[in-house]
């Protein structure tokens, strides 16, 4: 049987990451524009997998009495891949508004 700050706790950050998504669906909804709507889903995302992540670490160390720690995997490879998908995702649409003669920021040249 778990003690019961193991389960409060576990139940407080799993609901700690449903409103970081529930946060992060509404940004995607409310912002107007591609580049808007990149950021609150990223965000909360990568937060609401860190909070799964500690939650299922801290259930499983005391189920076993031990440290387990193969689940923090999950969330710093997120926070390395999202960070680099956003960026990516962010380049090919400035490219295509680029391309299709919108008004966009000009291009950063990297020559002086």
């Amino acid at each position: 049987m778990m003690p019961l700050w193991v389960e409060v706790s576990v139940a407080v950050l799993l609901i700690v990451s449903s409103v970081f998504a529930l946060i992060g669906a509404i940004g995607l909804l409310r912002m107007k524009s591609f580049f808007q709507r990149m950021h609150p889903p990223a965000l909360a995302s990568t937060l609401g997998a860190w909070s799964v992540a500690l939650a299922s670490i801290i259930y499983f160390s005391t189920l076993k009495s031990g440290p387990v720690l193969h689940g923090w995997l999950i969330p710093i490879l997120l926070s390395i891949t999202v960070p680099v998908t956003t960026l990516l995702l962010a380049r090919t649409a400035l490219f295509r508004k680029r391309m299709a003669g919108d008004d966009v920021p000009a291009e950063v040249s990297s020559r002086r």
